[in-house]
């Protein structure tokens, strides 16, 4: 990273959880034959210290431990776990998540008062409907904010009674300055998604995912993907599924640098995406601290 004027990179897509959450993840990753119709490996299946440390050897300096609910009452014990895990760990930002629940605008709503800089929202894994009238002032509260809510809504890597930018569009239309980070670009529906960049100046794409040959193979990007990122290269930032992935971290980041091979990218572009886009977003200090400060 120093070769492009980097002193650590910032991460907007990380997953730290409580431990008996992520043992109940990481056994649905283990039958993902059975779920998904491929292995899905954990690369990083290690103790909470370890990998914490793993990111700092990578060179994250600063990250989003995003975590999200898959059923009514567990957003808001969620985003209390997040909120005290930041406080216990100085390269995580404070987080929250919410769902479709009586209750949902106030919890939220104390989250961002105490500081939390980004929000997670799972359409698929939470199974609701985005458009919810429960949710109509949680987004209200994120729009007015300016606080970046991570979208998984996406019909990527199952489609879900409620996923798609069809879908998601609604949402946009009533609240047009929602800043809003579609996650792992919103696969398959990249060209959608790319409209969606266009039509609305707070929508970013997150790179998790996007590109590595594990997805490539059922999942490829479009022939003019680098075409879309040079005419959008300010609205991309780094996210990696850390460490939920079945490939090691450098493979996202040399598909990002290979992205960045194109004359209309380079080093400005890479500078962009893995530090100075997420930073703003997630309101950092100019400066990342570098892992031994």
């Amino acid at each position: 990273m120093r070769s492009v004027g980097l002193d650590g990179i910032v991460d907007m897509h990380v997953h730290f959880l409580p431990e008996s959450v992520l043992r109940k993840v990481w056994a649905y990753f283990d039958r993902a034959e059975q779920n998904y119709g491929m292995a899905w490996p954990i690369h990083y299946r290690q103790s909470e210290q370890d990998r914490l440390e793993t990111l700092r050897r990578i060179g994250v300096t600063r990250f989003a431990p995003l975590v999200y609910p898959h059923k009514p009452g567990m957003a808001e014990w969620l985003t209390t776990w997040a909120m005290e895990f930041a406080e216990r760990e100085p390269d995580a930002v404070p987080t929250a998540t919410f769902f479709p629940e009586p209750g949902a605008a106030s919890y939220l709503d104390s989250a961002l008062r105490a500081g939390a800089r980004c929000v997670k929202a799972h359409v698929q894994v939470g199974g609701y409907d985005p458009r919810d009238p429960l949710l109509d002032a949680v987004w209200g509260a994120l729009e007015d904010s300016g606080v970046p809510v991570v979208i998984h809504c996406g019909h990527g890597p199952l489609r879900g009674v409620h996923t798609g930018l069809d879908v998601f569009e609604q949402v946009l239309a009533r609240h047009p300055r929602l800043t809003a980070v579609l996650a792992h670009a919103a696969m398959p529906e990249y060209e959608a998604a790319f409209d969606l960049v266009e039509r609305y100046p707070r929508v970013y794409l997150d790179t998790t995912m996007v590109g590595v040959p594990f997805t490539e193979s059922t999942t490829p990007l479009p022939p003019d993907w680098t075409n879309r990122l040079a005419r959008w290269p300010e609205r991309i930032v780094l996210g990696s599924d850390f460490p939920n992935i079945p490939y090691s971290y450098s493979a996202q980041l040399q598909v990002i640098a290979g992205w960045a091979e194109d004359d209309r990218l380079g080093e400005p572009f890479l500078r962009a995406v893995l530090h100075d886009t997420p930073r703003r977003l997630l309101r950092l200090s100019p400066r990342v601290p570098s892992s031994t400060s």
